[in-house]
């Protein structure tokens, strides 16, 4: 990352100061990189002087004058190459500029990147996992269910940029009452397609989408299924209806450009005995007792617990906590991921303890476990709030949801703020071609640039990516402040994807994206691309135009959001 190279620029003055005995020669920490608040101050600021001051007098009782000390590290910073010019500020920050030369240079940089451009090697290959969406197989995906969607497919992309090698599940809860209750509910509507007088499970689904399910099985067997048994009957209809919602689902997230690497089935873990091996080995360590007819989960010997879970009931039935004990036995130690995330609607913020006290009861460190809790999604339009569905009466999907405002504007819009603050998501905003649309002003400063590109090549101006022979005394032609302001703002995306990883939250590639697009609008109407002179700017332009296109490219795509090429 530039910012790496830049703190080891500085931590080499360092040594350099030391080594002609201008510093003492003692154990410094590593100087802190910054974006300085105001960029007349320059790329990037260090606080490499007060930090060293504080080493100074811890260990030899000294007062020093930190801006002396600044003074003493400026001199062995070179200025050449990467950076460009050093000031001292304030009590003993030290601003960096970067050099205009390298910046200028730097523009073949970034399209001969391409598609990779802002990758960083943090990860270096740990393996990660991200479970999201995992919910309950009864039914349509609520639109709630898309911000977790959403968060959790464009946090996987950005943790593939940063290095890590990443799988996506989705863990289908299909064990329990409430497959139980689904496959009744179905049977009821089964039987009522064929005018049979039957009421509803009193818990079951009441949703109209029980219909069309009803409709598919009828499709498929016609009435044969009224002459067998009711056990039977339901055994099959729990597997033929999680099959069809199964479907649905990933039909469903394909329509935002969702898809996963697995599907991993919750019934699996008990076909192969697993969750009855952990209990049976937790039973024997002593962190599960029985009392009150149940099995219990000592998690209150366990930080941040205060009381104990039920993994088996009175019933003999095991819990979804059984059940979680063995999922992440078989994330953690079978198929040894580093770490697994797990993407959670803040209302299961409560269970986020006892999965700590799973880990450690595991063996397992239950910092390799991460829990993003994510806030609520309210849909407004003429700001009142939109709760159900138009067509049936029933909740919201994310299907109608998608049709209505379109894939990209709900995967932006559900970017737009971090995990932890609620949304308001403007139905009638999303749908608007204005700048003040945030989704059409970034794709539609996009496909402007693809528009210049393109008019440029019908004109036979050398308007192509490849590199020709003068591109850098060409680039040496860059000189107006917005041209180097939408060359730094560029240069970002490493920063940005960082960023990312760092919060666990993709949140800022839609502010990024925006001023990006606004850095290049800016220069845009400063600076002529297609009539500029001499023919070396105006190749020189094109190339700043293709670097910018290719950024903006970048960061849709990492939100998983489409760059077209015309609007």
């Amino acid at each position: 990352m530039l910012r790496d190279q830049i703190q080891e620029i500085i931590s080499g003055a360092v040594d350099a100061a030391k080594s002609a005995g201008q510093l003492p020669n003692i154990p410094i920490a590593s100087p802190a990189i910054e974006r300085p608040k105001q960029a007349d101050h320059g790329d990037f600021s260090t606080n490499i002087a007060l930090i060293t001051a504080a080493a100074v007098k811890k260990e030899t009782g000294d007062k020093v004058n930190p801006r002396q000390i600044a003074q003493a590290i400026v001199g062995h910073i070179p200025v050449d190459g990467l950076i460009g010019a050093v000031e001292l500020a304030g009590p003993g920050f030290i601003n960096i500029r970067l050099a205009e030369r390298w910046l200028q240079h730097h523009v073949r940089a970034i399209i001969d990147a391409g598609d990779t451009f802002g990758n960083i090697n943090r990860g270096d290959g740990a393996r990660w996992q991200v479970e999201f969406v995992s919910a309950n197989p009864t039914g349509p995906l609520h639109y709630g269910g898309a911000r977790n969607a959403v968060l959790g497919d464009s946090l996987a992309s950005v943790l593939e940029a940063a290095g890590y090698d990443v799988q996506r599940e989705f863990y289908v809860n299909d064990v329990g009452n409430q497959l139980d209750l689904f496959a009744q509910t179905l049977y009821a509507r089964y039987q009522q397609l064929y005018g049979q007088d039957v009421e509803l499970p009193q818990d079951g689904y009441k949703g109209d989408y029980m219909i069309g399910y009803a409709q598919q099985i009828q499709a498929e067997v016609g009435e044969s299924l009224l002459l067998l048994p009711r056990h039977t009957v339901l055994a099959t209809l729990r597997e033929k209806g999680l099959a069809i919602v199964l479907a649905d689902l990933a039909d469903e997230l394909s329509l935002i450009g969702i898809r996963y690497d697995r599907w991993f089935s919750e019934q699996s873990l008990h076909d192969e005995g697993l969750v009855e091996q952990l209990l049976a080995d937790l039973t024997e360590k002593g962190d599960i007792g029985e009392w009150d007819g149940a099995r219990w989960f000592r998690a209150s010997n366990y930080p941040k617990n205060d009381k104990d879970e039920v993994v088996v009931k009175s019933n003999g039935m095991p819990t979804y906590f059984a059940s979680d004990i063995a999922y992440h036995y078989d994330k953690f130690v079978r198929r040894g991921f580093d770490r697994v995330v797990n993407i959670w609607a803040v209302d299961h913020q409560g269970h986020v303890p006892r999965m700590g006290a799973i880990m450690a009861a595991l063996g397992l460190d239950p910092d390799r476990l991460v829990i993003v809790l994510y806030n609520l999604v309210k849909l407004l339009r003429d700001g009142q709030e939109v709760k159900m569905s138009k067509r049936s009466g029933d909740f919201l999907t994310l299907r109608e949801v998608v049709e209505d405002v379109g894939a990209d504007a709900v995967r932006f819009m559900l970017l737009t703020r971090g995990p932890e603050s609620g949304i308001d998501f403007d139905l009638a905003l999303a749908v608007e071609q204005k700048n003040e649309n945030p989704v059409y002003y970034v794709q539609m400063n996009h496909a402007r640039i693809c528009s210049i590109l393109l008019k440029a090549a019908e004109e036979g101006l050398a308007a192509g990516s490849a590199a020709q022979p003068g591109d850098d005394d060409a680039l040496a032609l860059l000189a107006h402040p917005t041209e180097f302001g939408l060359i730094r703002k560029i240069l970002e995306m490493e920063e940005q994807i960082d960023f990312a990883v760092d919060k666990l939250s993709p949140h800022n590639l839609t502010h990024y994206a925006m001023e990006l697009a606004r850095s290049f609008s800016v220069f845009y109407d400063q600076c002529h691309v297609l009539k500029a002179e001499p023919d070396e700017l105006r190749r020189a332009r094109f190339l700043l135009c293709w670097a910018a296109r290719t950024a903006l490219a970048r960061v849709l795509h990492l939100m998983g959001m489409s760059a077209p090429e015309s609007m």
